[in-house]
């Protein structure tokens, strides 16, 4: 077990946290005269600042207690955490793998943060013994995995995962935001066996949800208890959570969109494989498909002047483009597009 205090930054563990206007009322109804809010109108009212309702029915569908729940304003705001609770700027270190996620560089800089970049194998997979002595380090105090990863769709290896979070005493946050398209089981439960885990995955992706920023971490109680009393106190508004909640209650409608996606996802794949100006199709585990081609930037630009706009990785990934899977009329469009196009 991780003694997650020392982890932990000197000033975060002396931080006495902003204390909300409703910290020491648990009720719902009464007579509100201590936030200076407006008594008038619908949304005059702060919202709960711990999400307590949200907790309870994401705690069910999960099956993690809502002690080991926090919701941030999107993942970002997560990984910003990350970096400002456990990671002194300057002097210590964080890790990730390339090429993923790039906020993880982001946030590394703008909290003063070097971090380090250890490529992924030819396979887009983590060769452990490559960061074996890495984990030493006494400076490496986080360690962010992708998986799906992004941009190149792939799931990571479980058991090279694992071997990171059981041989390093800092921080490991796995970010499971495509998760949902997966076959591959979340690592969320094992966030109970190693409490130097964070599991963060997004309501932005399967659920459909981008535009109302809400990102949960999954982890130890410690864990819980410093992004708290990290956080803005009212860092998400009554009406994203009660879009989520909405959300949250029709679950056979989200999952019957996943199918729909992970088959339009297959077809893709296929059909793509098919055109003379894509040489190679990843594998994908996430809702969008890396390609490579023979001229990225020339296809990039085409598809622009179709009014279709997919992502150029090419400077990450050489000669790729990541393809959103969208509804069935748009993919089509699209393989329209690609198969007009002539290098």
């Amino acid at each position: 077990m991780a003694d997650i205090d020392k982890i932990v930054r000197e000033s975060v563990k002396k931080l006495v946290p902003y204390s909300c206007a409703r910290d020491e009322f648990q009720g719902r109804k009464g007579i509100f005269l201590d936030a200076n809010e407006n008594p008038y109108g619908e949304l005059n009212r702060y919202p709960d600042p711990y999400q307590k309702e949200l907790k309870i029915a994401v705690s069910k569908i999960k099956g993690i207690s809502e002690e080991n729940i926090f919701l941030g304003n999107g993942s970002d705001e997560i990984i910003d955490l990350c970096f400002r609770t456990f990671c002194n700027p300057g002097s210590d270190c964080a890790l990730t793998f390339y090429p993923s996620y790039g906020m993880f560089e982001v946030s590394a800089a703008i909290n003063t943060v070097r971090l380090i970049k250890v490529p992924l194998t030819d396979d887009f997979s983590i060769d452990p013994g490559s960061i074996k002595e890495l984990l030493m380090a006494p400076d490496l105090r986080l360690i962010l995995i992708c998986s799906p990863n992004n941009p190149t769709g792939n799931s990571m290896k479980r058991s090279d995962v694992e071997y990171i979070i059981s041989n390093f005493s800092g921080i490991v946050l796995v970010d499971e935001a495509y998760i949902d398209f997966s076959e591959q089981e979340s690592f969320r439960l094992l966030t109970a066996k190693y409490n130097n885990l964070i599991v963060m995955q997004t309501f932005s992706k399967a659920f459909g949800l981008a535009a109302a920023r809400i990102g949960m971490a999954i982890a130890d109680r410690a864990i819980i208890n410093y992004l708290n009393k990290m956080k803005p106190p009212y860092n998400i508004s009554s009406l994203n959570q009660k879009a989520v909640l909405k959300s949250l209650g029709r679950i056979n409608l989200f999952k019957k969109r996943i199918h729909k996606i992970k088959t339009e996802r297959e077809r893709l794949i296929i059909d793509l494989k098919k055109l003379n100006i894509i040489e190679k199709v990843f594998p994908s585990d996430a809702n969008f498909i890396l390609v490579k081609t023979r001229n990225a930037d020339e296809i990039y630009a085409r598809l622009i002047n179709s009014k279709i706009v997919v992502r150029n990785r090419s400077r990450i990934v050489p000669g790729c483009l990541r393809i959103t899977v969208g509804k069935k009329s748009e993919n089509n469009r699209l393989l329209k597009a690609l198969s007009r196009i002539n290098l």
